[in-house]
C-alpha cells in the first residue's frame, strides 16, 4: 500500500483544522474524501491519492469547508453546517438581537453526550 506522503500529511495535520471534514480510511484502499449532505447522504467521493497536500487543501476550501485557525478554535455560526451552507433547506441565519432576548452562548463547550 503506497500511500502518498502528501495525502498522509493532509489527513494527519490538516483535517483537524477543518470543520465537518471526515476521511473514511479503509486499510489498503486509496484515500477518498467523501462528501455528505446534511442528511448524511453520500454526495460524491473524491480520490485523493494523486493529489498533493496543497491541492487537497485548495479543493476542500473550494468545496466550502471552513478551515479553523487552530483545531480547537470555535466555528462561526454561519459555518456550522459548512460545506452544506448553500443548501436551500437551511433557514436564513437570524441576526442576533441586541435587546438581550438571546443570551450569549458561552461556556457551553461541554459535550454531555460524549
Amino acid at each position: 500500500t503506497g500511500h502518498s506522503p502528501q495525502v498522509k500529511a493532509f489527513v494527519t495535520q490538516d483535517i483537524p483544522f477543518y470543520h465537518n471534514l471526515e476521511m473514511k480510511h479503509l486499510p489498503g484502499a486509496d484515500p477518498e474524501l467523501v462528501l455528505l449532505s446534511l442528511r448524511y447522504e453520500e454526495l460524491e467521493r473524491i480520490p485523493l491519492s494523486d493529489m498533493t497536500r496543497e491541492e487537497i487543501n485548495q479543493l476542500v476550501q473550494e468545496l466550502g469547508f471552513y478551515r479553523k485557525e487552530t483545531p480547537d478554535a470555535p466555528v462561526p455560526e454561519e459555518f456550522q453546517f459548512a460545506p452544506a451552507k448553500s443548501l436551500p433547506i437551511l433557514p436564513p441565519p437570524q441576526a442576533p438581537t441586541a435587546d438581550g432576548k438571546t443570551p450569549p452562548k458561552h461556556d457551553k463547550e461541554e459535550h454531555p453526550d460524549l
